[in-house]
């Protein structure tokens, strides 16, 4: 259990570190709460690049490169993030309706842009059946008065409903309807976020509090903790020489966290995920066939392992499609000064050798999804036009941790996404700023204390395996650019 020490003057500052999606939201909630001196450091000059990873961004929660991420209520057993969801989903809606009116408008965008897509998810697999964790989140999402939003679409009647209520465009996106019968089915709560623009707005909301902002490669870079005789934090130091006082001090850098703070080893560890691009030809038919207005965002084969775990989004504004693999998941292991193994991300800015290059594993089950279930981008002559590794933060157990750092007074911790937090950006800060206060805590927060893996204790996620693991990047063989060509046969007429 972590030591705590309430925070109850305002006028003390606060020092976040990281402005990807848990810092902004702790900020936004802290400085709503009255907490009048909080201040924001990253390294990432965020109102020059507006979170856009094309521009040098290369946040954890932002566009690296996830320029879109998933908006889904669907939960299996979890009902806690089912219902915490469907509150977020109400406040994305709010900043919608904030841009829409035209209410303080972020620099750079305009009464026209849209952060939250309601296009639905509709979920496949090779049987035309839910699996155990779709079934659960239909009758989940049905108790909780939402059964309306759910088509179990091997059911005639409710592929007449979806058409109805009008999500025929949903129900069989794909085209895999044989004789009138449908698979799948679609759950019509959420889609997906812009991820730059909703931290463009949320970075704009917590500056309009109050929250003052020091993004830099030097003044916002980390270097490291003030510490008083006795090893409790009092601050933090920045790469140009300065000190910067703080009475707590906020941990929130994603995949950078843990190498930050060796406190999380066996807690969580950096991973990554693998996502492909399509870019869709100005004259080709498919911008249409596959635009927000006529395609959901996805979901493939959930929670099955090496050969599953694939999503998928409709067009973006660059009128690009992305699809994402987490069936592997990657670490990069280095070795620190005292020889103990963590992964830390790579992009293309740190690491430009690695650039637009996949593990072979990643990339042969994002071809064959795509041969058998989008054929037509081959017969439209249309390829895979980029690939990167996503970074994550994953815990052993895939909830987050949000909570003081034991051993470390003065530091708490935001962190742990675990590949599902970004849906949660406009709410989540409200648990940091209860913790911080120290007020009587929500159910859920309880998942999210600070840990350990108990003896016996079978993990969600099995981290910590250091560079003896094969799907360590320096055991894993990368793809190239040839790879990217998708199949001159279909795999569609197995199905």
């Amino acid at each position: 259990m972590a030591s705590s020490t309430p925070l109850t003057d305002k006028q003390a500052p606060i020092v976040i570190v990281g402005a990807g999606i848990f810092g902004l939201s702790s900020a936004i909630h802290l400085a709503q709460r009255g907490f009048a001196n909080v201040t924001v450091f990253d390294r990432q000059p965020y109102w020059q690049t507006q979170y856009d990873f094309d521009s040098g961004c290369d946040a954890a929660s932002a566009a690296l490169p996830d320029c879109n991420k998933i908006i889904r209520a669907a939960y299996g057993h979890e009902v806690w993030y089912q219902n915490l969801t469907l509150e977020a989903i109400e406040q994305w809606e709010a900043w919608n309706l904030d841009l829409a009116q035209g209410r303080d408008l972020p620099p750079g965008m305009t009464t026209k842009d849209r952060i939250y897509v309601n296009c639905g998810n509709y979920h496949l697999g090779d049987e035309p059946g839910l699996n155990p964790f779709e079934k659960l989140s239909v009758e989940n999402l049905t108790k909780a008065g939402k059964g309306h939003t759910q088509y179990i679409l091997t059911d005639p009647a409710e592929v007449e409903r979806a058409k109805k209520d009008g999500y025929g465009y949903a129900i069989d996106p794909f085209h895999l309807a044989k004789e009138g019968k449908y698979s799948g089915y679609l759950d019509a709560i959420g889609g997906f976020v812009y991820a730059d623009k909703a931290c463009r707005y949320a970075q704009h909301k917590a500056h309009r509090l109050g929250v003052k902002f020091v993004l830099d490669k030097t003044a916002g870079q980390f270097e490291g903790f003030l510490q008083e005789e006795g090893g409790k934090v009092v601050g933090i130091k920045t790469k140009d020489g300065k000190s910067h006082p703080a009475a707590l001090t906020i941990v929130a850098c994603g995949g950078w966290t843990p190498s930050l703070l060796p406190e999380m080893d066996g807690l969580c560890e950096t991973t990554a995920g693998s996502v492909a691009m399509i870019q869709i030809p100005a004259d080709s038919p498919l911008r249409q066939r596959f635009s927000p207005e006529n395609f959901p965002v996805w979901q493939y084969k959930v929670r099955a392992g090496a050969d599953g775990n694939l999503y998928g989004f409709p067009l973006d504004e660059r009128n690009v499609m992305k699809l994402g693999y987490r069936g592997t998941k990657y670490t990069n292991p280095q070795r620190d000064a005292q020889g103990k193994e963590r992964s830390v991300p790579i992009t293309r800015w740190t690491t430009p050798s690695i650039d637009n290059k996949l593990p072979q594993k990643s990339v042969e089950v994002i071809r064959k999804f795509l041969d058998t279930y989008l054929p037509e981008l081959r017969e439209h002559g249309i390829n895979i036009s980029n690939t990167r590794l996503c970074w994550y933060t994953d815990s052993f157990d895939n909830h987050f941790v949000i909570d003081f750092v034991p051993s470390r007074p003065g530091v708490f911790v935001a962190t742990g996404g675990s590949g599902h937090a970004f849906k949660f950006l406009p709410v989540i800060g409200r648990f940091v700023a209860d913790r911080v206060e120290g007020r009587e805590e929500e159910d859920i927060m309880r998942f999210w204390r600070w840990r350990q893996l108990a003896p016996g204790q079978k993990p969600y996620n099995e981290i910590m395996k250091g560079r003896s693991s094969p799907t360590a990047l320096q055991n894993v063989r990368m793809s190239e650019e040839r790879d990217l060509v998708l199949s001159d046969m279909s795999y569609r007429s197995r199905l």
